[in-house]
């Protein structure tokens, strides 16, 4: 029989073949995968935060892209060590003063509020009580005057949440960020991929 017999219907029309069918989606399925593989591996973020050294380092695919000074917690309040993720940013983040002593008599503030401690943004290591985020003082940096977090300068914390955004999936325009830092609307963001974070002594 000629191999394209079976491709006549009952109707004398001419279809095709379901073996030619099978050998065409088995080339595209070899070919789709000999595409993928070729493609270079996603560069991958991981943060070191040293607190002996009041460092946090951005290291890109194995190599150290980026160091900053940061403040981390008092010895009353020490900052946790461990390995942990991050998943989540919140842009121009508003502020309420925790249930704690060292925050009586401290008033909410609106984010972009002056007096805000948390600054342009705060990114989640471990919720729903630690995060990196900005500060206004400074002269704390390099020393342990937080309690619990990770201060970081309002540049330096810009430039991080940045870095956080590109390679958590979740990357943003240059026209989006100066709309961000232009107004006081505050915008959370989930991350595609964690982002790891990990605390050492």
């Amino acid at each position: 029989m000629h191999p394209l017999a079976s491709a006549v219907n009952s109707r004398g029309e001419m279809g095709i073949p379901l073996a030619v069918v099978e050998d065409v989606n088995r080339l595209f399925l070899v070919t789709v995968t000999c595409l993928f593989l070729a493609l270079p591996a996603a560069a991958d973020l991981r943060l070191e935060v040293d607190l002996s050294d009041r460092e946090l380092r951005a290291i890109i695919d194995g190599d150290v892209a980026e160091t900053f000074v940061v403040a981390i917690g008092k010895e009353k309040n020490p900052t946790p060590t461990g390995e942990f993720n991050i998943r989540k940013l919140v842009w121009n983040p508003s502020w309420r003063p925790p249930d704690a002593k060292w925050a009586r008599g401290k008033t909410a503030k609106p984010a972009g509020h002056p007096d805000n401690p948390m600054k342009i943004v705060k990114m989640f290591f471990m919720e729903p009580d630690y995060y990196i985020h900005g500060t206004g003082e400074d002269e704390s940096l390099g020393s342990a005057a937080s309690h619990g977090c990770i201060r970081m300068s309002e540049d330096d914390v810009t430039r991080l949440g940045q870095l956080v955004m590109e390679y958590g999936g979740k990357p943003m325009p240059e026209p989006w960020y100066r709309r961000l830092f232009r107004g006081r609307a505050t915008k959370v963001v989930y991350l595609a991929v964690p982002v790891t974070v990990d605390i050492r002594v």
